[in-house]
């Protein structure tokens, strides 16, 4: 008789794409087991009067999905890692990270080529406090606005609420065949990417034979990079409240690290360290100590 699993996602397109892309990794591996997605809808597909950094919490897109790991009404759930927190839920562990899309940000414009070239007084569009707080940086002579919605949606409020452009993460672009709407990749030294972008991580019960199952499609390379950035993350506190960006990239034995944080009183501090895996450790003290000691003055944000 066939196995069937059930994979908890999230109803946005981009969200089915990425359970699509998992099970299909899974199915190379385990041909004979069906897999079925269960759409549940999370607090953050229910909330879109306001950004998500305005309202207290956190896991506003897993919470409901990991709820119903739990209960048993799903067997395997699968995230954007950016969207898991440092912490996770007792009696649920990660047993997979896939192989990381481009995690970078992509400037979106129909008039506009890059973020710099923006005339003053010029609108942006985007949803987090990440982006709002390193564009204010950047480009303080230019407004930065609230966009809410999935990817479609946000690239038509880009003509409908006649901005200037959006800032999106470019994985979730390419995944839905949008990344022909990219004006500019914007480098990671000028916008640092959130902790996790680009990722896909599934997520499993405590002792699950599934662990093992879905280890088999797990990217060491991936794993190594999140694992470094959730650790940073963790330390800092940093999440959707907290304007705080941090991404690595590999290179055999050691590695890059950028990281940006902004504190409440508006002084922030941005970071292109190099690092060695076989020291990371030592390395993590570093970057923690140097990002919760900004200089002093900043903007308000």
């Amino acid at each position: 008789m066939k196995r069937k699993i059930r994979v908890g996602s999230r109803g946005s397109r981009l969200a089915i794409k990425q359970a699509e892309i998992a099970i299909e990794a899974l199915k190379s591996f385990y041909p004979d087991v069906e897999f079925q997605i269960r759409i549940i809808k999370t607090t953050g597909d229910t909330i879109w009067d306001r950004p998500l950094y305005e309202i207290r919490g956190k896991g506003f897109f897993i919470k409901e999905i990991e709820e119903a790991l739990l209960s048993d009404e799903i067997d395997m759930a699968v995230h954007s890692m950016k969207d898991v927190p440092t912490e996770l839920r007792k009696g649920l562990t990660i047993a997979a990270i896939l192989r990381r899309e481009d995690p970078r940000d992509a400037f979106v414009s129909f008039d506009f080529q890059t973020l710099e070239e923006l005339p003053g007084n010029s609108t942006i569009g985007t949803s987090s406090l990440r982006r709002r707080a390193q564009i204010m940086n950047l480009r303080s002579d230019i407004k930065v606005v609230p966009i809410r919605g999935n990817v479609e949606t946000r690239l038509r409020k880009i003509k409908t609420e006649r901005l200037s452009g959006a800032i999106l993460a470019y994985c979730g672009l390419r995944r839905l065949g949008l990344e022909g709407h990219v004006t500019s990749i914007i480098p990671r030294d000028v916008i640092v990417p959130p902790a996790g972008q680009g990722a896909i991580g599934i997520e499993v019960r405590e002792g699950s034979d599934l662990f093992y199952m879905a280890r088999k499609i797990n990217d060491e390379k991936t794993s190594r990079e999140v694992e470094l950035e959730r650790k940073i993350q963790m330390l800092i506190g940093g999440g959707c409240h907290t304007p705080f960006g941090v991404n690595v990239e590999s290179h055999q034995e050691s590695f890059i690290l950028y990281a940006f944080l902004m504190s409440q009183d508006g002084s922030f501090v941005k970071l292109k360290e190099r690092g060695s895996w076989a020291d990371c450790d030592d390395f993590v003290k570093e970057i923690v100590e140097k990002l919760r000691k900004p200089p002093e003055g900043g903007l308000k944000i």
